[in-house]
Protein backbone atom coordinates (compact mmCIF):
# COMPACT_ATOMS: atom_id res chain seq x y z
CA UNK A 1 0.00 0.00 0.00
CA UNK A 2 1.40 3.52 -1.05
CA UNK A 3 1.91 6.15 1.56
CA UNK A 4 2.09 9.25 0.23
CA UNK A 5 3.15 10.18 3.98
CA UNK A 6 6.15 8.78 3.43
CA UNK A 7 7.32 11.89 0.72
CA UNK A 8 7.00 14.55 3.71
CA UNK A 9 9.85 15.40 4.88
CA UNK A 10 8.40 16.17 8.04
CA UNK A 11 5.45 14.32 8.81
CA UNK A 12 3.12 15.07 11.62
CA UNK A 13 2.07 12.71 14.06
CA UNK A 14 -0.90 12.96 16.40
CA UNK A 15 -0.71 10.94 20.07
CA UNK A 16 -4.23 11.11 21.58
CA UNK A 17 -4.08 9.83 25.23
CA UNK A 18 -1.56 10.94 27.85
CA UNK A 19 -1.51 7.73 29.80
CA UNK A 20 1.00 5.00 29.76
CA UNK A 21 0.76 3.60 26.32
CA UNK A 22 0.59 7.02 24.28
CA UNK A 23 3.61 8.73 26.40
CA UNK A 24 5.26 5.52 26.05
CA UNK A 25 4.73 6.12 21.87
CA UNK A 26 5.58 10.17 22.23
CA UNK A 27 8.77 8.74 24.00
CA UNK A 28 9.50 6.74 21.06
CA UNK A 29 8.97 8.93 18.30
CA UNK A 30 10.32 12.21 19.70
CA UNK A 31 13.30 10.44 20.25
CA UNK A 32 13.39 9.89 16.15
CA UNK A 33 12.49 13.38 15.58
CA UNK A 34 9.25 13.31 14.49
CA UNK A 35 6.91 16.40 14.91
CA UNK A 36 4.35 15.05 17.88
CA UNK A 37 0.96 17.01 19.03
CA UNK A 38 0.25 14.40 22.24
CA UNK A 39 -3.64 15.37 23.18
CA UNK A 40 -5.48 14.37 26.23
CA UNK A 41 -9.21 15.05 27.14
CA UNK A 42 -7.86 15.70 31.17
CA UNK A 43 -6.51 19.06 32.86
CA UNK A 44 -3.30 16.67 33.13
CA UNK A 45 -1.30 13.65 31.90
CA UNK A 46 -1.25 10.03 33.23
CA UNK A 47 -4.05 10.35 35.58
CA UNK A 48 -4.91 6.92 36.40
CA UNK A 49 -0.99 6.34 36.56
CA UNK A 50 -0.54 8.69 38.83
CA UNK A 51 -3.94 6.76 40.96
CA UNK A 52 -1.87 3.47 40.75
CA UNK A 53 1.24 5.10 43.26
CA UNK A 54 -1.00 4.81 45.80
CA UNK A 55 -0.71 1.36 46.72
CA UNK A 56 2.42 1.22 45.78
CA UNK A 57 3.13 1.69 42.16
CA UNK A 58 4.14 -1.59 41.13
CA UNK A 59 5.65 -1.27 37.40
CA UNK A 60 6.48 -4.99 36.73
CA UNK A 61 6.86 -7.89 37.65
CA UNK A 62 10.47 -10.59 38.17
CA UNK A 63 8.75 -13.56 37.07
CA UNK A 64 10.08 -15.68 34.79
CA UNK A 65 9.57 -14.82 31.45
CA UNK A 66 7.35 -17.64 29.81
CA UNK A 67 5.39 -17.37 33.11
CA UNK A 68 4.56 -13.69 32.68
CA UNK A 69 3.59 -14.52 29.25
CA UNK A 70 0.63 -16.53 30.73
CA UNK A 71 -0.93 -13.82 32.89
CA UNK A 72 -2.62 -12.76 29.49
CA UNK A 73 -4.51 -15.76 29.12
CA UNK A 74 -6.26 -15.94 25.59
CA UNK A 75 -4.34 -13.06 24.35
CA UNK A 76 -1.05 -14.45 24.87
CA UNK A 77 -0.57 -14.64 21.30
CA UNK A 78 -1.45 -11.22 20.77
CA UNK A 79 1.12 -9.93 23.08
CA UNK A 80 4.52 -11.60 22.95
CA UNK A 81 5.48 -10.35 20.23
CA UNK A 82 5.74 -6.68 21.98
CA UNK A 83 5.98 -7.81 24.84
CA UNK A 84 9.33 -9.41 23.49
CA UNK A 85 10.15 -6.83 22.38
CA UNK A 86 9.21 -4.19 25.33
CA UNK A 87 8.73 -6.40 28.26
CA UNK A 88 9.77 -6.45 32.08
CA UNK A 89 13.25 -5.92 31.63
CA UNK A 90 13.49 -3.21 28.74
CA UNK A 91 10.77 -1.67 31.35
CA UNK A 92 13.35 -1.67 34.26
CA UNK A 93 15.61 0.11 32.28
CA UNK A 94 13.67 3.18 30.74
CA UNK A 95 12.64 3.29 33.93
CA UNK A 96 16.06 4.23 34.77
CA UNK A 97 16.71 5.97 32.02
CA UNK A 98 14.37 8.58 33.36
CA UNK A 99 16.43 8.28 36.58
CA UNK A 100 14.67 6.09 39.04
CA UNK A 101 16.18 2.89 40.11
CA UNK A 102 13.77 -0.32 40.40
CA UNK A 103 13.37 -3.13 43.07
CA UNK A 104 11.60 -6.36 43.38
CA UNK A 105 9.74 -6.92 46.47
CA UNK A 106 9.55 -10.11 48.13
CA UNK A 107 6.67 -11.25 45.69
CA UNK A 108 8.27 -10.82 43.06
CA UNK A 109 6.76 -7.42 42.03
CA UNK A 110 9.00 -4.85 40.55
CA UNK A 111 8.69 -1.41 41.99
CA UNK A 112 10.40 2.05 41.42
CA UNK A 113 12.44 3.09 45.02
CA UNK A 114 10.68 6.08 45.18
CA UNK A 115 6.96 5.24 45.13
CA UNK A 116 5.73 8.26 43.88
CA UNK A 117 4.53 8.35 40.17
CA UNK A 118 4.13 12.00 40.06
CA UNK A 119 8.18 12.47 39.98
CA UNK A 120 8.16 9.46 37.07
CA UNK A 121 5.63 11.42 35.19
CA UNK A 122 7.01 14.85 35.62
CA UNK A 123 10.70 13.51 34.45
CA UNK A 124 8.96 11.93 31.46
CA UNK A 125 6.78 15.10 30.26
CA UNK A 126 10.12 17.31 30.82
CA UNK A 127 11.92 15.02 28.70
CA UNK A 128 9.12 15.35 26.24
CA UNK A 129 8.56 19.00 25.72
CA UNK A 130 13.12 19.09 25.80
CA UNK A 131 12.30 17.17 22.58
CA UNK A 132 9.35 19.50 21.03
CA UNK A 133 6.40 17.74 21.93
CA UNK A 134 3.63 19.80 21.74
CA UNK A 135 0.58 18.79 24.93
CA UNK A 136 -2.34 19.62 24.85
CA UNK A 137 -4.60 19.33 27.49
CA UNK A 138 -8.70 19.84 27.30
CA UNK A 139 -8.73 18.44 23.68
CA UNK A 140 -11.58 16.10 24.11
CA UNK A 141 -11.63 13.57 20.54
CA UNK A 142 -14.95 13.07 18.95
CA UNK A 143 -13.48 10.97 15.94
CA UNK A 144 -12.85 11.85 12.51
CA UNK A 145 -14.43 13.96 9.42
CA UNK A 146 -14.71 12.67 6.38
CA UNK A 147 -11.15 13.44 4.82
CA UNK A 148 -9.69 11.40 8.09
CA UNK A 149 -9.43 15.01 10.16
CA UNK A 150 -9.01 14.58 13.89
CA UNK A 151 -11.62 16.65 15.82
CA UNK A 152 -11.27 17.96 18.90
CA UNK A 153 -13.73 19.71 22.13
CA UNK A 154 -11.42 22.15 23.26
CA UNK A 155 -12.70 25.16 25.61
CA UNK A 156 -11.98 27.63 22.47
CA UNK A 157 -14.35 25.47 20.30
CA UNK A 158 -14.15 22.37 17.68
CA UNK A 159 -10.55 21.61 16.75
CA UNK A 160 -10.07 19.61 13.44
CA UNK A 161 -6.68 18.56 12.82
CA UNK A 162 -4.98 17.07 9.80
CA UNK A 163 -2.24 14.04 10.48
CA UNK A 164 -0.04 11.98 8.55
CA UNK A 165 -0.22 9.53 11.36
CA UNK A 166 -2.58 9.05 14.74
CA UNK A 167 -1.91 7.15 17.66
CA UNK A 168 -5.29 6.43 19.52
CA UNK A 169 -4.64 5.38 23.14
CA UNK A 170 -7.74 6.17 24.97
CA UNK A 171 -7.60 3.78 27.49
CA UNK A 172 -10.55 1.44 28.67
CA UNK A 173 -13.76 2.01 30.77
CA UNK A 174 -12.50 2.07 34.42
CA UNK A 175 -12.52 5.13 36.45
CA UNK A 176 -14.43 7.27 33.99
CA UNK A 177 -14.04 10.40 36.04
CA UNK A 178 -9.92 10.31 34.98
CA UNK A 179 -10.48 10.32 31.19
CA UNK A 180 -10.96 6.36 30.20
CA UNK A 181 -14.96 6.91 30.09
CA UNK A 182 -14.74 4.78 26.27
CA UNK A 183 -16.39 7.53 24.73
CA UNK A 184 -14.75 6.47 21.40
CA UNK A 185 -16.47 2.98 21.07
CA UNK A 186 -19.48 4.01 19.46
CA UNK A 187 -17.55 6.02 16.57
CA UNK A 188 -15.29 2.95 15.95
CA UNK A 189 -17.77 0.74 15.93
CA UNK A 190 -20.13 2.81 13.60
CA UNK A 191 -16.66 3.33 11.33
CA UNK A 192 -17.01 -0.45 11.31
CA UNK A 193 -14.04 -1.61 13.36
CA UNK A 194 -15.22 -4.35 15.50
CA UNK A 195 -14.99 -3.81 19.66
CA UNK A 196 -15.04 -6.77 21.82
CA UNK A 197 -17.56 -6.40 24.71
CA UNK A 198 -16.17 -4.04 27.60
CA UNK A 199 -16.46 -6.27 31.06
CA UNK A 200 -14.82 -5.58 34.28
CA UNK A 201 -11.46 -6.49 35.24
CA UNK A 202 -9.79 -7.01 38.24
CA UNK A 203 -12.46 -5.81 40.14
CA UNK A 204 -15.03 -6.76 43.07
CA UNK A 205 -17.94 -9.01 43.60
CA UNK A 206 -20.81 -9.17 45.11
CA UNK A 207 -21.84 -11.15 48.10
CA UNK A 208 -25.21 -11.33 50.50
CA UNK A 209 -23.89 -10.65 53.38
CA UNK A 210 -26.08 -10.16 56.57
CA UNK A 211 -26.99 -5.96 57.91
CA UNK A 212 -24.67 -7.36 61.06
CA UNK A 213 -22.12 -8.40 59.32
CA UNK A 214 -22.21 -5.31 56.79
CA UNK A 215 -22.06 -3.26 59.82
CA UNK A 216 -19.19 -4.56 61.47
CA UNK A 217 -16.16 -5.99 58.97
CA UNK A 218 -16.99 -4.01 55.81
CA UNK A 219 -13.49 -2.72 54.94
CA UNK A 220 -11.65 -5.08 56.93
CA UNK A 221 -9.04 -7.46 55.43
CA UNK A 222 -8.32 -10.56 56.24
CA UNK A 223 -5.27 -12.84 55.60
CA UNK A 224 -3.46 -14.90 55.47
CA UNK A 225 -5.78 -17.18 53.74
CA UNK A 226 -5.62 -19.64 50.44
CA UNK A 227 -8.37 -19.27 47.68
CA UNK A 228 -9.61 -21.77 45.93
CA UNK A 229 -11.49 -22.04 43.07
CA UNK A 230 -12.78 -25.06 40.14
CA UNK A 231 -14.18 -23.37 37.22
CA UNK A 232 -16.84 -25.80 35.15
CA UNK A 233 -14.69 -25.16 32.34
CA UNK A 234 -11.90 -27.13 34.73
CA UNK A 235 -9.50 -24.51 35.10
CA UNK A 236 -8.24 -24.52 38.73
CA UNK A 237 -6.82 -21.89 40.87
CA UNK A 238 -4.98 -22.09 44.03
CA UNK A 239 -3.04 -19.13 45.87
CA UNK A 240 -2.72 -17.51 49.02
CA UNK A 241 -3.13 -13.74 49.88
CA UNK A 242 -5.70 -11.64 51.40
CA UNK A 243 -9.12 -9.77 50.74
CA UNK A 244 -11.44 -7.30 51.85
CA UNK A 245 -14.74 -7.80 53.05
CA UNK A 246 -17.12 -4.48 52.21
CA UNK A 247 -20.58 -3.61 51.83
CA UNK A 248 -21.24 -5.36 48.59
CA UNK A 249 -18.61 -8.63 48.75
CA UNK A 250 -15.52 -8.97 48.43
CA UNK A 251 -12.32 -7.00 46.83
CA UNK A 252 -8.90 -6.66 46.99
CA UNK A 253 -5.42 -8.74 45.19
CA UNK A 254 -6.65 -11.94 45.95
CA UNK A 255 -10.00 -11.60 44.13
CA UNK A 256 -8.27 -9.65 41.61
CA UNK A 257 -5.91 -12.38 40.55
CA UNK A 258 -8.93 -14.87 39.90
CA UNK A 259 -11.21 -11.76 38.63
CA UNK A 260 -11.10 -12.82 35.06
CA UNK A 261 -12.31 -16.53 35.72
CA UNK A 262 -14.76 -15.87 37.97
CA UNK A 263 -16.72 -13.40 35.97
CA UNK A 264 -16.57 -15.75 33.01
CA UNK A 265 -18.21 -18.29 35.87
CA UNK A 266 -20.69 -15.82 36.34
CA UNK A 267 -21.49 -15.07 32.70
CA UNK A 268 -22.14 -19.15 32.26
CA UNK A 269 -23.55 -20.24 35.54
CA UNK A 270 -25.28 -17.51 37.23
CA UNK A 271 -22.95 -17.59 40.16
CA UNK A 272 -19.50 -18.68 41.14
CA UNK A 273 -18.10 -20.43 44.35
CA UNK A 274 -14.92 -19.74 45.96
CA UNK A 275 -13.43 -21.51 48.93
CA UNK A 276 -11.12 -19.76 51.72
CA UNK A 277 -8.78 -21.75 53.94
CA UNK A 278 -8.84 -19.59 56.76
CA UNK A 279 -6.22 -21.78 58.40
CA UNK A 280 -3.25 -22.15 56.07
CA UNK A 281 -0.88 -22.90 58.82
CA UNK A 282 -3.24 -25.87 60.14
CA UNK A 283 -4.53 -29.21 58.87
CA UNK A 284 -8.02 -30.35 59.23
CA UNK A 285 -7.06 -32.99 62.02
CA UNK A 286 -5.06 -30.60 63.73
CA UNK A 287 -7.89 -28.32 63.67
CA UNK A 288 -10.57 -30.98 64.73
CA UNK A 289 -7.86 -32.25 67.65
CA UNK A 290 -8.01 -28.71 68.64
CA UNK A 291 -11.96 -27.88 68.88
CA UNK A 292 -12.80 -31.34 70.12
CA UNK A 293 -11.17 -29.94 73.31
CA UNK A 294 -14.10 -30.03 76.05
CA UNK A 295 -14.99 -26.46 75.95
CA UNK A 296 -17.24 -26.18 79.60
CA UNK A 297 -19.24 -23.30 79.80
CA UNK A 298 -17.26 -21.53 77.03
CA UNK A 299 -18.77 -19.75 74.12
CA UNK A 300 -18.06 -20.88 70.99
CA UNK A 301 -16.06 -17.66 69.89
CA UNK A 302 -13.87 -17.89 73.19
CA UNK A 303 -13.32 -21.53 72.35
CA UNK A 304 -12.34 -20.83 69.45
CA UNK A 305 -9.83 -18.18 69.91
CA UNK A 306 -8.29 -20.10 73.04
CA UNK A 307 -8.03 -22.90 70.69
CA UNK A 308 -6.96 -22.26 67.39
CA UNK A 309 -6.77 -18.27 67.38
CA UNK A 310 -9.25 -17.21 65.79
CA UNK A 311 -11.45 -13.96 66.07
CA UNK A 312 -13.03 -11.11 64.47
CA UNK A 313 -13.52 -11.58 61.17
CA UNK A 314 -12.84 -15.14 60.38
CA UNK A 315 -14.66 -16.25 63.50
CA UNK A 316 -17.77 -14.03 61.55
CA UNK A 317 -17.10 -15.86 58.47
CA UNK A 318 -17.91 -18.78 59.96
CA UNK A 319 -21.49 -17.55 62.01
CA UNK A 320 -22.38 -15.84 58.38
CA UNK A 321 -22.01 -19.08 56.35
CA UNK A 322 -22.45 -21.87 58.09
CA UNK A 323 -25.36 -23.75 59.54
CA UNK A 324 -25.24 -23.61 63.59
CA UNK A 325 -25.06 -27.12 63.57
CA UNK A 326 -21.90 -27.42 61.57
CA UNK A 327 -20.43 -24.78 63.97
CA UNK A 328 -21.07 -26.92 66.77
CA UNK A 329 -19.70 -29.94 65.28
CA UNK A 330 -16.07 -29.94 66.14
CA UNK A 331 -15.47 -32.02 62.36
CA UNK A 332 -17.62 -30.17 60.14
CA UNK A 333 -16.07 -27.17 61.52
CA UNK A 334 -12.80 -28.27 61.17
CA UNK A 335 -13.22 -29.34 57.73
CA UNK A 336 -15.04 -25.83 56.90
CA UNK A 337 -12.16 -23.80 58.21
CA UNK A 338 -10.17 -25.38 55.95
CA UNK A 339 -12.70 -25.13 52.66
CA UNK A 340 -15.52 -22.21 53.48
CA UNK A 341 -17.84 -21.66 50.49
CA UNK A 342 -18.55 -18.19 49.24
CA UNK A 343 -20.84 -17.80 46.65
CA UNK A 344 -20.20 -14.75 44.02
CA UNK A 345 -23.64 -13.36 42.34
CA UNK A 346 -22.48 -10.41 40.17
CA UNK A 347 -19.30 -8.06 39.39
CA UNK A 348 -18.80 -4.92 40.46
CA UNK A 349 -19.69 -2.22 37.70
CA UNK A 350 -16.81 -1.54 35.41
CA UNK A 351 -16.72 2.08 36.15
CA UNK A 352 -15.43 1.02 39.96
CA UNK A 353 -12.82 -1.85 38.27
CA UNK A 354 -9.11 -1.05 38.12
CA UNK A 355 -8.99 -2.08 34.28
CA UNK A 356 -11.31 -3.20 31.88
CA UNK A 357 -11.55 -6.75 29.68
CA UNK A 358 -12.93 -6.03 25.76
CA UNK A 359 -11.93 -2.91 23.27
CA UNK A 360 -10.33 -3.03 20.01
CA UNK A 361 -10.61 -6.87 18.04
CA UNK A 362 -7.31 -8.04 17.74
CA UNK A 363 -8.29 -8.48 14.12
CA UNK A 364 -8.61 -5.63 13.27
CA UNK A 365 -5.22 -4.94 13.73
CA UNK A 366 -1.78 -5.45 11.65
CA UNK A 367 1.15 -6.76 13.24
CA UNK A 368 2.19 -3.20 13.36
CA UNK A 369 -1.20 -2.29 16.08
CA UNK A 370 -2.24 -0.33 12.80
CA UNK A 371 -6.16 -0.56 11.60
CA UNK A 372 -6.29 -2.08 8.69
CA UNK A 373 -9.54 -0.39 7.58
CA UNK A 374 -7.84 3.07 8.34
CA UNK A 375 -4.55 2.66 7.25
CA UNK A 376 -2.11 5.25 9.14
CA UNK A 377 -4.47 4.93 12.27
CA UNK A 378 -3.22 2.67 15.29
CA UNK A 379 -4.26 1.95 18.63
CA UNK A 380 -2.73 0.80 21.48
CA UNK A 381 -2.96 0.18 25.49
CA UNK A 382 -5.95 -0.68 27.47
CA UNK A 383 -8.42 0.61 24.37
CA UNK A 384 -7.32 -3.25 23.07
CA UNK A 385 -8.85 -6.27 23.76
CA UNK A 386 -6.95 -7.87 26.49
CA UNK A 387 -7.06 -8.02 30.34
CA UNK A 388 -4.64 -8.97 32.84
CA UNK A 389 -4.51 -9.11 36.95
CA UNK A 390 -2.80 -6.96 38.94
CA UNK A 391 0.76 -7.08 39.68
CA UNK A 392 2.81 -5.33 37.32
CA UNK A 393 0.91 -6.87 33.78
CA UNK A 394 -1.37 -4.24 33.30
CA UNK A 395 0.88 -1.85 33.00
CA UNK A 396 3.65 -3.39 31.34
CA UNK A 397 1.24 -4.24 28.51
CA UNK A 398 0.18 -0.72 28.07
CA UNK A 399 3.88 0.57 27.88
CA UNK A 400 4.53 -2.22 25.41
CA UNK A 401 1.86 -1.94 22.93
CA UNK A 402 2.79 1.87 23.14
CA UNK A 403 5.91 1.26 22.57
CA UNK A 404 5.09 -1.19 19.82
CA UNK A 405 2.60 1.81 17.69
CA UNK A 406 5.15 3.83 18.03
CA UNK A 407 7.26 1.45 16.22
CA UNK A 408 4.38 0.81 13.93
CA UNK A 409 4.15 4.44 13.30
CA UNK A 410 7.99 4.89 12.39
CA UNK A 411 7.53 1.68 10.10
CA UNK A 412 4.49 3.69 7.90
CA UNK A 413 6.06 6.77 7.84
CA UNK A 414 9.70 5.47 6.63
Amino acid sequence: MKNPAKEKKHPKIAIIGAGPAGLMAADFLSQKGYPITLFDSMPTAGKKFLIASKGGLNLTHSMPFHQFLSKYREREENLTPFLTRFGPEELRNWISELGFSTFEGSSGRVFPEIMNSGEILHSLIQRLQSRSVQILFRHKWTGWDENHNQCFETDSGLLTIKFDAVIFAFGGASWPQLGSDAAWIPFFQRNGIKISPIKPSNCGFETNWSDHFKDQFAGVPIKPVILTFNSHQGEVFRQQGEFIATRYGIEGSLIYSISALIREEIEKEGSASIYLDLAPNWNEAQLFEKLSQNRGDRSISTHLKKTIGFSGIRTNLLYELLEKSVIHNPQLLAKSIKSLPIRLTSARPVAEAISTAGGVDFSELDSNLMLKKFPGFFCAGEMLDWEAPTGGFLLTACFSTGYGAGIGVDRWLT
